[in-house]
C-alpha cells in the first residue's frame, strides 16, 4: 500500500512538473510571436508537442508562426490539424484559407451530390467524441426523467416526464449513430499535405512509371493504399496516383 502511495506521490510531481514546463514554454512562445521572433516561437511550440501535449490552440499558433515566414506547407498542415480538433472555429477556418492562397495548385473538387452536403451539414457539424458526450447526456437525462415518471403524483407531470424522456432517448440515440459514422469516416480518412516544393505523382508505385500530374507543397491530399516507400493518393477532383512516402506528411499523426 506504502509502494502505491509513493508512486502516485511521484506521478502526480512528474505530471506537475510536466504541465509547469509546458505552461512555461507556451508563455515563452507566445512572447517570441508577439516580438516577431517567429523561429523562436516555433521551437517552443513543437517543444511542447515532444512532450506530448497537444491542442488546436498550439497547432493554431504554430500555424500562424510558420505563415509569417511564408512556409505554404507546414503553415497549412498544422492549420488543418488544428481544424481536426476544432472542426467549427471559424478563425481557423479563416487563417487555413489565408494560407491555402499561397499553393500552387488550383484543383477544382468534384461536386457533391444533395444528400453529401447533407450528410456533412448534419453528421460533421460536431466531431464524433462530440456527438458521443451528447449522446452519454442524452441516455443519463433520460433515465433520471424515466426515473422522475413513477415519482410524480399528477398526470399532467408524469405525461411531461415520459414525452421528454423518450425525446431524449432518441436524441441519445441519434448522437450515437451520429458519433459512429463520423468515427467511421475519421478512420477511413487519411488526409496528408505535400511538403516537397514539388512530386511526381506516378501511375505505378515504382521510378519507371510515367508522370501523371504533379503537386506542389501545402496541397491536401488523402492517402488510400501504401505500398513499401510509396502511397497512393487522390486529390479532390478524384485523380489518383502514387508518390513517395517522403514527399508528405499525414494529418492524424497525434
Amino acid at each position: 500500500m506504502l509502494v502505491k502511495k509513493v508512486f502516485s506521490f511521484v506521478f502526480l510531481l512528474l505530471s506537475f512538473s510536466v504541465w509547469s514546463q509546458n505552461d512555461a514554454l507556451f508563455n515563452k512562445a507566445t512572447d517570441a510571436y508577439n516580438e516577431g521572433d517567429f523561429n523562436t516561437s516555433i521551437e517552443n511550440y513543437l517543444a511542447i508537442l515532444e512532450n506530448g501535449k497537444h491542442s488546436a490552440a498550439l497547432y493554431f499558433n504554430l500555424g500562424n508562426a510558420y505563415y509569417k515566414l511564408n512556409q505554404t506547407a507546414p503553415s497549412i498542415y498544422y492549420y488543418e490539424k488544428a481544424l481536426l480538433l476544432a472542426p467549427n472555429d471559424q478563425e481557423i477556418k479563416n487563417n487555413l484559407g489565408y494560407a491555402q492562397n499561397m499553393t500552387l495548385d488550383a484543383i477544382e473538387p468534384m461536386p457533391k451530390t444533395t444528400f453529401s452536403k447533407v450528410y456533412d451539414g448534419i453528421v460533421l457539424f460536431l466531431s464524433f467524441d462530440q456527438w458521443a458526450y451528447l449522446a452519454i447526456i442524452g441516455v443519463l437525462l433520460f433515465v433520471l426523467l424515466y426515473i422522475a415518471f413513477y415519482f410524480f403524483e399528477f398526470a399532467r407531470y408524469k405525461r411531461i416526464a415520459f414525452i421528454l424522456s423518450l425525446v431524449l432517448l432518441f436524441i441519445g440515440c441519434v448522437s450515437l449513430v451520429f458519433a459512429y459514422l463520423q468515427f467511421s469516416d475519421f478512420n477511413d480518412d487519411k488526409p496528408a499535405i505535400v511538403f516537397d516544393n514539388e512530386v511526381k505523382v506516378t501511375s505505378e508505385p515504382n521510378k519507371r512509371s510515367q508522370t501523371v500530374f504533379t503537386l506542389h507543397e501545402g496541397t491536401k491530399l488523402n492517402v488510400i493504399e501504401e505500398l513499401k516507400d510509396y502511397k497512393k493518393i487522390r486529390i479532390a477532383d478524384g485523380q489518383t496516383g502514387w508518390l513517395t512516402s517522403e514527399s508528405i506528411k499525414l494529418l492524424k499523426d497525434f
